[in-house]
């Protein structure tokens, strides 16, 4: 029995609403395995920083390390960058290059120079654990710097965090003298100072991009460690040799610039909530690559607290009705 026209239009629009619905459902299924294969890279990357930064530091002073990795990471994500900021069609202001001075201050003069100051003193999943906790003080910061309002669920994310960094240091070696008391705490810093570098990069980064700010931050953050390094007479080149090169390009192009990609490529496609599992997964990634690489042993309050931190992971960046 031959169709009407009205049941052919019904039949085509039917079809044609399924195709739409599934182009869609393909379109978002490719966005999701884009972000996660941008949030494994960067976990991955991210968790081989402190076995590198370990490797690097019997060959470079900590000051000279983080200014050679930043401003060579700093200028692989500069083309990047000047295409991003071309793409917005924005116009950089006087005002924005302080604000790319401060953040780089922070962040890399302080911040990462302490962090790979505490690195040489502890074992490097120890490290790599506390720098993980760096949201929890981005949270805090945040409610001062942009406003942010600290939440019920902001609250179970400290408590979760702050019991898996206790149990992760253990007051017991601690007080018994058989930890390195200066390592944990340099690394404590570091991941404060970390935290308002982030919170303070929350200003203005949805008008500049990620992209932008993180490649002429680290340039000019690395622009006064030079300054510092001259000035006291401190290496600036020596120690890169032929067989230290390896180590210093894949911290500089690998950890620094392509891991620091591929984490904003990963907020650019499916947000920042998303994009933080990269901390999250991190955690699991370090102490794996310690043992495997500088045979760090895989203690039992590591095991512990790395849960701890990962459930306030977990709850930070669940949805807001099941909190």
């Amino acid at each position: 029995m031959p169709l009407s026209r009205g049941e052919y239009y019904k039949i085509r629009g039917l079809l044609g609403i399924a195709l739409i619905m599934n182009h869609d459902h393909v379109g978002r299924l490719f966005k999701v395995k884009k972000s996660f294969a941008f949030v494994l890279a960067a976990a991955f990357l991210f968790g081989t920083m402190e076995v590198a930064l370990k490797l690097a530091g019997s060959s470079f002073n900590a000051m000279q390390l983080t200014f050679l990795r930043f401003l060579i990471g700093g200028i692989c994500l500069l083309p990047f960058a000047m295409f991003d900021l071309k793409k917005r069609q924005y116009r950089l202001t006087v005002g924005d290059w302080a604000y790319f001075f401060l953040l780089g201050f922070v962040n890399i003069c302080i911040s990462m120079v302490l962090f790979q100051l505490g690195v040489m003193r502890t074992n490097a999943n120890l490290a790599a654990v506390i720098i993980s906790t760096s949201p929890i003080f981005t949270m805090i910061f945040a409610q001062f710097i942009v406003n942010e309002k600290f939440t019920a669920k902001k609250a179970v994310v400290l408590i979760l965090n702050v019991i898996g960094l206790i149990i992760v240091a253990n007051p017991v070696t601690l007080f018994s003298g058989k930890s390195a008391v200066s390592g944990i705490l340099l690394t404590l810093v570091a991941a404060v100072a970390f935290g308002l570098y982030t919170a303070l990069g929350k200003k203005r980064i949805e008008k500049i991009g990620g992209l932008t700010q993180n490649s002429l931050s680290f340039i000019l953050g690395s622009s006064v460690l030079l300054v510092v390094l001259l000035v006291t007479k401190q290496p600036v080149v020596g120690g890169i040799q032929l067989s230290t090169l390896p180590l210093l390009l894949y911290l500089s192009i690998f950890v620094t610039a392509i891991g620091y990609y591929c984490y904003l490529k990963a907020i650019e496609v499916s947000g920042p909530s998303t994009a933080s599992i990269t901390f999250f997964i991190k955690p699991i990634f370090a102490p794996i690559i310690a043992f495997a690489v500088l045979n760090e042993a895989i203690t039992v309050n590591l095991v512990f607290g790395v849960v701890f931190i990962l459930a306030g992971s977990l709850v930070s960046i669940a949805r807001d009705k099941y909190i």
